[in-house]
């Protein structure tokens, strides 16, 4: 009976990590992709140049797909060292993940008001050399959620040293459309915009998180339950 419900765990187990890792290759392989054809694209932070939608996938699909591979060959080979590395490894994830949501919730205020002064100072590279993906993550934004500026379109006033707003400012695009008088631009705040955005879609983030959290805990529970029964196994068996 044990023997049994040890391969049923060990099969489920592997199965599960297999889509994990699957997944961890998906990830990694579109970031790949953002970083070859679009550059530092989504880099908004002068602070954190590195902190890129494609460095971050890259990042992300890495890390999943090494967790992946460690939950995979360890239920597979049934390997106490393996299945301890992966559980030690998501447990620290985890752990690390509550750690950030809870200082986000404690520092918002701290945070919206750095994040507003960072994203101002990003603004003054906007159409330099060597900057082509945090122009195109302004470009997208300002166009799709109709918006200028971090809190207001004179914020570009002081990136261009004149009355001026990039192309993509414009109610509706046209070559040096930014030249025009403000009547022809966009006056939202794009940071009230998108946060706008973010806080009506907070269920979907919040079903996400959720979600993302309850595959980690079955991940944890899958490990420690497959090494107990390993453990009891080579006990009984020795």
């Amino acid at each position: 009976m044990a023997q049994n419900c040890l391969q049923c765990i060990k099969y489920l187990m592997f199965i599960f990590n297999l889509l994990f890792w699957l997944g961890g290759c998906g990830i990694l392989g579109v970031g790949i992709w953002l970083a070859v054809t679009q550059g530092n694209f989504a880099t908004l932070s002068s602070s954190f140049p590195s902190l890129s939608a494609a460095n971050l996938l890259i990042a992300t699909g890495t890390i999943v797909m090494i967790v992946g591979f460690l939950g995979c060959v360890g239920a597979i080979r049934e390997n106490k060292c393996l299945l301890l590395s992966f559980f030690i490894l998501l447990l620290i994830i985890f752990v690390l993940e509550l750690i950030v949501v809870i200082l986000f919730f404690v520092y918002t205020d701290k945070i919206d008001s750095y994040a507003r002064q960072d994203l101002k100072r990003g603004l003054h590279l906007y159409g330099t050399e060597g900057n082509v993906g945090l122009t195109n993550a302004w470009s997208i934004i300002q166009t799709d959620f109709r918006c200028c500026g971090v809190a207001n379109y004179t914020d570009w006033f002081e990136v261009y040293n004149a009355t001026r707003v990039p192309d993509s400012c414009c109610l509706e695009f046209s070559e040096n459309c930014g030249l025009h008088s403000p009547g022809t631009w966009w006056k939202d705040p794009c940071y009230d915009r998108v946060k706008a955005w973010l806080h009506d879609n907070l269920l979907a983030v919040g079903i996400f998180g959720l979600c993302t959290a309850l595959v980690q805990i079955l991940g944890l529970s899958f490990a420690m339950t497959m090494y107990c029964q390993v453990v009891k196994a080579d006990t009984y068996y020795a």
